[in-house]
């Protein structure tokens, strides 16, 4: 911990400084100040909007109750506020597509209630405990998150309660019904909770040759897991993540899974213990969706920058993939809607690599934000179809 930055604050008539714990990747607050049970919204969210730290010292479901409250007014702008956002709407609206400015401007409106609040800040014991009164043991679910604590540190409550409610997913599990199984994910691993494409994978034609199959990219190793249920003798599993390097090996050996082996590799497996001379009948691959830049580390799960792991899982297919193999690519198709990359595009990345459509499988998307009408990308999400591309190497001209 000694490599995070500090926060300073006066207390009591005294300068006091802690170590500043952000998984987000947020920035420390300039200026922190105390706060407590006496604090009212209203002055809290308005210091909050000015980027101060609100150090608590109070009741934690108080606290609680306090971030609430400053969730309330984000969602809820004043008239003067919201006249404020429709021109700023409009004008975006008049220099770019509806689709795109609507993304970019709900993007922008997400990272500012992040911000905001974010500055509700918790005290943290050295061994990840929470020195308020009425607070929840979080050791074991910030330990999961941050590792060992040398020393006392300060979060922000918004944080604390994400890592709780990863905890609790951990814990329990996520059942995956084509697995008749629960998969647990750890806290920064996508979870499987959008089942359509796992259900993809689940109905698939596979190859004849079941002897080796690819998982690029492997998360919680839910699909590696369905491969090797579906009959591949072999499976290897690649991550860069540690995160989801451990959530995946303790996953598969919770499964009694033996014959999927996970390697640490940016995209495909390389090196002696993942027989690096091996070609695959079956390589696959569920990327980030959305070419976009993430604003924090979780979000690389969502958003792919320039389609890097896209454009690098098509561009290696050929030279990984056995005679007669196939490569699985799982993409929905939201982010044309939102007009951040063309069907064309796509296609045009295909042909780049060399490679050709077999076979497309569609299926609509089944999770509450696609129903959800007050969402601001609702016509996209409403439209939006998870595509799972069967694609094979192209016959030289």
């Amino acid at each position: 911990m000694t490599a995070t930055p500090e926060i300073h604050w006066v207390e009591d008539g005294q300068p006091r400084t802690a170590r500043w714990r952000a998984e987000s990747g947020a920035p420390a607050p300039k200026r922190v100040q105390i706060a407590d049970d006496r604090t009212d919204a209203d002055s809290a969210y308005r210091l909050a909007c000015e980027g101060v730290g609100l150090l608590w010292r109070g009741d934690f479901q108080n606290a609680r109750q306090l971030l609430q409250a400053l969730a309330r007014r984000i969602d809820r702008p004043a008239p003067v506020k919201r006249a404020r956002l429709k021109k700023n709407a409009a004008t975006a609206a008049a220099a770019e597509p509806i689709a795109g400015q609507a993304f970019h401007l709900h993007r922008q409106a997400q990272s500012q209630r992040a911000r905001i609040l974010g500055m509700l800040l918790l005290p943290h014991d050295s061994d990840h405990g929470v020195p308020l009164r009425r607070a929840p043991d979080v050791r074991q679910a910030c330990a999961d998150a941050y590792g060992p604590a040398a020393e006392p540190y300060v979060a922000s409550m918004r944080e604390l309660l994400g890592l709780i409610g990863a905890f609790e997913w951990r814990k329990n599990g996520i059942e995956v019904a084509a697995l008749d199984a629960r998969i647990h994910p750890h806290y920064g691993v996508f979870a499987p909770v959008r089942a359509e494409y796992v259900d993809l994978v689940a109905a698939a034609p596979l190859p004849a040759d079941k002897a080796l199959a690819f998982d690029i990219g492997t998360g919680t190793g839910v699909l590696a897991a369905l491969l090797a249920r579906r009959g591949f003798r072999r499976v290897i599993a690649t991550d860069q993540d540690p995160r989801a390097l451990a959530c995946a090996r303790e996953n598969l050996a919770r499964l009694d899974l033996a014959q999927v082996e996970v390697v640490q590799a940016d995209l495909f497996p390389s090196g002696p213990e993942s027989s690096a001379q091996a070609r695959a009948s079956l390589i696959i691959c569920n990327p980030p969706w959305l070419p976009a830049r993430p604003s924090s580390p979780i979000e690389h799960a969502v958003y792919d920058p320039d389609s890097r792991m896209l454009r690098g899982f098509l561009q290696g297919l050929p030279a990984h993939l056995a005679p007669r193999g196939e490569g699985w690519l799982i993409l929905s198709d939201l982010a044309e809607h939102l007009e951040l990359r063309s069907r064309e595009a796509l296609l045009a990345m295909f042909a780049e690599a060399g490679l050709r459509v077999i076979e497309r499988h569609d299926i609509r998307p089944r999770h509450p934000r696609a129903a959800d009408a007050e969402d601001v990308l609702h016509k996209a999400r409403a439209a939006e179809v998870t595509s799972l591309w069967r694609l094979a190497v192209a016959p030289k001209q």
